[in-house]
């Protein structure tokens, strides 16, 4: 059994994480607008939103795999996956508070004062976050971070309880945040508190609201404050009057036996480029964010030090001429999860945009959104195709509805063969709302099960299982217990078609071809008034997806 020294549960961290998704997508517009400083692109809610949603599904995703995972291992997952799916300066930073936050829980030794371990995994988050920014500037982020930790260690030394330490940092935090207009002049000039530390803000509360069931009250801006929505500005103002015209962020693989030397000169040659410099990340893996007018030259400087990747250039230009001019998106497209290679032919080859998807490697939020909003249509049905993908797919629905002059209908299709079937009938003439009822209406009325084989000793709906047992699923439930996967997908079929069919579709996953041919025959065989279609799906875990239509 791990020892946790702290008082900190993986079960814990992973509420922590829904509440502040919850929180900072509720918040997410109310940010947007208040973002006017290093730039004024109103995305910075938006970019800690998806921060803290790309580790929440790594991690839910994660403890679905393995219910045994342990905490350091959980912790591991939230930090990495935060740093991969980190966006924008803030949301680096953010990952970066997160990293190390987590990195000093890991190494924590101390079991009988978990307060103060606490408040000193505060403290050096606030540190690395001030040692990631080229030039840290005070009524930002880093001021809030530094208000919330001084005041945990405060709070700790004095022998507060844990919870009584993390109130005490998120209502230190909101004091802080409403003085950082009297620290940096642009927020006073437009009459607005920092972005950033907002989204800090309400990252803390919800670690308030995770450790004492309350939650803290809500925020309000300061008598005579007003939030200055993006959209109000014109298409001749000039984002960067005063700063470089590209925001440029990539992943860099860095050989780890030398990544400390490789990020000091990479730190080196991004500096005198621009500015908002943020480099973040370790163990070969890391996060880089700058403002530049030379593109190029930033690139460069990630191929001297390792192996930039996920390469991202916005021109800060662009965004204020691409809210004012006339919408350059036309028709309508299909954005499919598929769990494997033979599914995601299938959709691609009916028209849809295919986002890998699938057990084990569920998608961010942050990928549907990019592939809604790189299709370039300005009206598009998103299929997840899996019960724990709908949510990840109505955040990206409504962020790109916000950001991007684009329509979008999540059909809550729970299985592949249901977005099948929906896929099946799509028809692009057809005016989008009824396409999108044809379409939900098709896959509501489609029966699907499944067959997989026990990973472990559980009980289920079906009765108790034991590794190596052949499960049949109806519906997402466990519905069949048995020792033969032909017997228990025959169970399943029988199922499905007892009210009726005139369709059933197979789907083979890895090493299911036979096991396809054996369901497809007998179907021939005792209902020669059905029709089948058999095909080769490719994926894991699951040699054989069935529906019925």
């Amino acid at each position: 059994m791990e020892h946790v020294t702290h008082g900190i549960t993986l079960d814990g961290v992973a509420r922590f994480v829904d509440i502040a998704t919850d929180a900072l997508s509720s918040a997410r517009e109310e940010i947007d607008a208040l973002n006017v400083y290093p730039v004024p692109d109103g995305d910075t809610g938006t970019n800690m939103f998806l921060t803290v949603s790309a580790a929440r599904d790594a991690l839910r995703e994660a403890m679905a795999d393995d219910p045994g995972l342990a905490l350091g291992d959980g912790m591991a997952v939230l930090a990495r996956a935060a740093l991969m799916g980190a966006r924008g300066n803030s949301g680096v930073i953010l990952s970066q508070m997160l990293r190390a936050y987590v990195r000093h829980l890991a190494g924590a030794a101390v079991a009988d004062r978990p307060a103060e371990t606490i408040a000193a995994a505060m403290a050096e988050a606030t540190e690395a976050s001030y040692a990631a920014v080229g030039v840290p500037v005070e009524g930002t982020i880093l001021t809030v971070a530094r208000a919330a930790s001084d005041a945990a260690v405060e709070a700790a030394a004095g022998g507060a309880r844990t919870r009584d330490v993390f109130t005490a940092a998120a209502a230190a935090a909101r004091a802080a945040l409403l003085r950082t207009p009297e620290q940096l002049d642009v927020l006073a000039q437009a009459g607005v508190v920092d972005a950033g530390g907002r989204g800090l803000c309400v990252v803390l509360d919800a670690v308030e609201t995770t450790a004492t069931g309350r939650r803290p009250t809500p925020f309000s801006a300061p008598l005579g404050t007003h939030h200055i929505p993006v959209a109000t500005l014109a298409p001749g103002d000039d984002l960067t009057e005063d700063g470089p015209g590209y925001e440029v962020m990539y992943l860099l693989d860095v050989d780890p036996e030398r990544e400390q030397e490789r990020v000091v000169e990479l730190r080196a040659r991004l500096g005198p480029l621009g500015d908002s410099l943020v480099v973040v990340g370790g163990e070969g893996l890391w996060n880089v964010h700058v403002h530049v007018d030379d593109v190029g030259a930033a690139i460069e400087a990630g191929i001297a030090a390792g192996r930039p990747h996920r390469i991202r250039v916005t021109h800060f230009a662009d965004l204020v001429a691409g809210r004012q001019r006339a919408s350059t998106r036309s028709g309508r497209r299909v954005v499919a999860v598929a769990a494997g290679d033979g599914l995601a032919e299938l959709f691609a080859s009916a028209g849809a945009v295919v986002v890998p998807g699938g057990p084990g490697r569920r998608p961010s939020t942050g990928q549907l959104l990019e592939a809604v909003v790189q299709c370039g249509a300005h009206e598009v049905v998103v299929l997840p195709n899996d019960a724990d993908s709908v949510r990840a797919a109505e955040i990206a629905a409504r962020t790109a509805e916000a950001e991007h002059d684009v329509t979008v209908e999540v059909i809550p299709t729970h299985a592949q063969v249901q977005g099948l079937a929906a896929i099946s009938v799509h028809e692009p003439g057809r005016a989008f709302d009824a396409d999108v009822r044809e379409m939900t209406a098709t896959a509501r009325h489609v029966r699907h099960g499944a067959v997989t084989v026990a990973a472990r000793r559980a009980i289920t709906m079906a009765g108790p299982c034991e590794p190596g047992d052949a499960l049949g699923v109806i519906a997402g439930d466990f519905a069949v217990v048995g020792s033969d996967l032909g017997e228990v997908a025959t169970d399943v079929l029988e199922r499905l078609l007892a009210g009726g069919g005139e369709l059933v579709t197979i789907v083979s996953g890895d090493g299911g071809e036979e096991l396809a041919r054996q369901i497809a025959a007998h179907v021939e065989q005792r209902h020669p008034h059905v029709d089948v279609a058999v095909h080769d799906g490719g994926q894991s875990r699951y040699p054989l997806l069935v529906s019925v239509e």
